[in-house]
């Protein structure tokens, strides 16, 4: 393991590079044919790489893209415009959550890494990360691959040019084989290697390790948050089990559980990471966006709300002084959320797009019909025939991404309206506290609970409050202090948000 160091000049490059390559990284709810999302995600990689703003300054250009058929690998091909003769392999990071990353690396089994120029010795990688690796060098676009790609574009490249290898997560994680994959092979105009990872889990053992720190690079850098907990696998994840430090939040004996499973996943397989290493974010909670202030109770919940928020790309541009990428569509409300087909839905949030670019989808069927507004702030849309009942998420695409489902903005066909709890006032307390409930939709006939026990109502003002009083907390060695306060009204439970979380204090 090399010693730690400062971040270099070149990190916040790179992370912008490597979180450029989350744009549009799902395709559309209602489906995209693997062409037509590789184009969107073209389109979206080349406005972004464009933006002066961010720390690329538009000085790189896009070269070649390709995903995956089951879209869980993409990687991007750029150069430098100017004098510099840089190209950058970036490779993308996770599209699902954090658990099903570390879970899903097949870290329990080891394989030989075998490909390019093999080692004097064999070493050995995680089977899943050897499975993506693999479908990261085989994938193609248009029948490119990309060592195809970067033969064209270093053969008209200047005398010694420099290959970046980059990725933040599992990106990261290949990154770390695809490098030395490209330093076996033989290339028209010999370039000198560099690899920059960031927030990147292992892919192997010592001996692997052992074999990319031998190899020739101009710079080896593994970036990672001291809270993150995706790079703790699989050297010291039960390091977590001791987070959050104050603000929190603190670990559930949840938590300590999840972390222990995941921890136990590789069984008796050791694994080491390589590269020069540079600790971000030793100051969390002391330093504006070192962390969630949302996302502080002692839940598992916020906790891995929290872990989320670690793992980020815009969390690791804040620790690198670097700006965020261009965001993608958020959908903030919509009006009115329930009704028959042909409803005219009014659709509110940012980065909705410029119409040209952008899809309405409620739930997995497409809307035709809508226009949009204000700067892409506003979508009128005319709910779609085909789904007939149901709670459907009504989320916006374009070529930066698809907006998240949230609970504020579900339609339901035919109705009766979603319910759904916005925020508690107080969010603390002891038992028998008065707490006022806001949120949308509660009807005459609704209940209340606290965690698993149900609440007195005191005053019930459809169809926006409620107030309610605390019951008595379950208390035990398992039982969480902190719990969601929930309403269930005509026929719906509210979902469980950090925006419900209420704390007992005892």
């Amino acid at each position: 393991m090399a010693n730690e160091q400062l971040p270099s000049a070149v990190a916040p490059v790179a992370m912008t590079l490597a979180a450029i390559a989350a744009s549009a990284a799902a395709p559309r709810p209602s489906g995209e044919t693997l062409a037509e999302h590789s184009n969107r995600v073209f389109l979206g990689i080349h406005e972004q790489l464009a933006d002066a703003s961010l720390a690329t300054g538009n000085h790189w250009n896009l070269q070649w893209v390709a995903l995956s058929p089951d879209n869980a690998n993409m990687a991007y091909l750029a150069n430098t415009i100017g004098g510099s003769n840089e190209f950058a392999v970036v490779i993308r990071g996770t599209v699902g959550n954090e658990t099903d990353l570390l879970e899903d690396l097949g870290v329990g089994t080891v394989v030989p890494f075998t490909a390019g120029d093999s080692p004097p010795n064999p070493v050995w990688v995680a089977k899943g990360a050897m499975e993506a690796f693999t479908q990261v060098i085989i994938m193609n676009s248009v029948g490119v691959t990309l060592v195809q790609a970067l033969t064209r574009a270093l053969a008209k490249a200047p005398p010694n040019p420099t290959v970046r290898v980059i990725g933040h997560s599992l990106g990261g994680c290949i990154a770390t084989m695809i490098g030395p994959y490209l330093q076996a092979q033989t290339w028209p105009n010999p370039p000198q290697f560099a690899m920059h990872t960031f927030a990147a889990p292992t892919a192997g053992g010592a001996d692997f390790v052992s074999y990319v720190e031998s190899l020739p690079w101009v710079a080896n850098e593994r970036y990672y948050n001291a809270y993150d907990l995706v790079p703790q696998a699989w050297t010291n994840l039960d390091d977590a089990k001791s987070w959050y430090p104050g603000p929190g939040p603190e670990a559930t004996n949840d938590v300590k559980a999840v972390i222990s499973t995941i921890a136990g996943l590789p069984g008796p397989n050791v694994y080491a990471q390589p590269g020069d290493s540079c600790e971000l974010n030793t100051g969390y909670g002391t330093t504006p966006g070192s962390y969630d202030p949302n996302l502080t109770r002692k839940s598992l919940q916020d906790f891995m709300g929290q872990v989320a928020y670690q793992h980020a790309n815009s969390t690791y541009l804040n620790l690198l002084g670097a700006p965020d990428v261009l965001s993608g569509p958020v959908v903030t409300s919509i009006s009115p959320n329930a009704g028959p087909p042909g409803t005219t839905v009014t659709i509110t949030g940012t980065g909705l797009g410029t119409g040209i670019d952008t899809g309405v989808d409620f739930g997995t069927l497409p809307c035709p019909r809508f226009g949009v507004t204000n700067n892409g702030t506003r979508i009128t849309a005319y709910l779609p025939q085909g789904i007939g009942a149901g709670v459907v998420a009504v989320r916006v695409t374009t070529n930066l991404g698809t907006s998240p489902a949230v609970p504020s903005c579900r339609f339901a066909y035919g109705g009766p309206e979603p319910v759904v709890v916005t925020g508690i006032n107080p969010n603390t307390g002891p038992k028998n506290r008065s707490v006022t409930i806001t949120g949308e939709n509660f009807a005459s006939d609704a209940k209340v609970w606290f965690g698993n026990n149900a609440a007195e109502i005191t005053q019930l003002t459809p169809p926006n409050h409620i107030t309610a009083t605390a019951p008595p907390p379950d208390i035990g060695p398992t039982d969480p202090l902190t719990v969601n306060v929930t309403v269930f009204s005509n026929g719906y439970t509210s979902p469980a948000t950090p925006a419900d979380e209420f704390g007992y204090k005892l």
